[in-house]
């Protein structure tokens, strides 16, 4: 076992120099932040009267956005940048919160499995991509873009038809999707380093938007896979 965790720690180390290694350490850095504020968010919804998910803190959530993304990094207003990031990250899992009160009516333990699975696959494809070799996915880019603006068009028109099949396919191609972007943002996170963007706050949004995405879809997937598993038992026992 420490001579695989060493292998593995060499591979790194001979992959990535560490002046990138350094700044991927404060990607991550922000990034856990991130998940830390939208817990909080989430649980800000379910349990106090503080604030609740609606149209104004959605609103909230995009002007966050806006204003982390327009306010460029001039190594002075790293926690004003810092602080758009957190509260972006805090109105996003506040905006979790009806979905999570749903689900907890199904089943509590949907959740910890999502969040599991989600932390499972994230660092999986994490690893995978900054192991491969440099730049090897960054062709990825055009193709999800063109699959998720198919998808967003597959979900205007479902509005009208009501497909059952449109729907689970986007919700199965959206989990792919986000997969697939968490290799890519990986790689290209890298690059832009490379290239001379040293802003880790920004580049830790994109990672945070894509453990998001696979969050929710794994929220779903298990929630539908449950109310169908009690619909058999409940056939069974008619």
């Amino acid at each position: 076992m420490a001579t695989m965790f060493n292998t593995f720690v060499n591979s790194f180390t001979n992959r990535l120099e560490l002046p990138v290694r350094q700044h991927l350490k404060n990607v991550y850095a922000c990034l856990s932040m991130s998940t830390i504020s939208a817990a909080a968010g989430a649980y800000v919804h379910l349990y106090t009267e503080l604030l609740q998910a609606n149209l104004l803190t959605t609103l909230g959530t995009f002007g966050l956005l806006l204003g982390l993304i327009s306010t460029p990094d001039n190594g002075k207003n790293q926690k004003l940048r810092l602080g758009y990031l957190l509260g972006f990250a805090f109105l996003s899992g506040l905006g979790l919160g009806p979905l999570f009160q749903m689900i907890i009516a199904i089943n509590p333990s949907i959740i910890v499995t999502a969040l599991m699975g989600t932390t499972v696959v994230f660092v999986s494809f994490s690893i995978s991509s900054l192991l491969a070799e440099r730049g090897r996915w960054l062709y990825l880019g055009g193709i999800l873009i063109s699959l998720l603006n198919i998808m967003v068009l597959f979900s205007f028109l479902n509005l009208f038809l009501r497909w059952s099949l449109f729907h689970q396919t986007h919700l199965y191609g959206g989990l792919f999707l986000m997969c697939g972007f968490v290799i890519y943002d990986t790689q290209l996170i890298v690059e832009k380093f490379h290239a001379g963007s040293k802003d880790f706050i920004l580049h830790s949004l994109d990672l945070f938007i894509d453990f998001i995405g696979i969050f929710r879809h794994l929220l779903i997937i298990l929630t539908q896979k449950e109310l169908s598993t009690d619909n058999q038992r409940n056939k069974r026992k008619e």
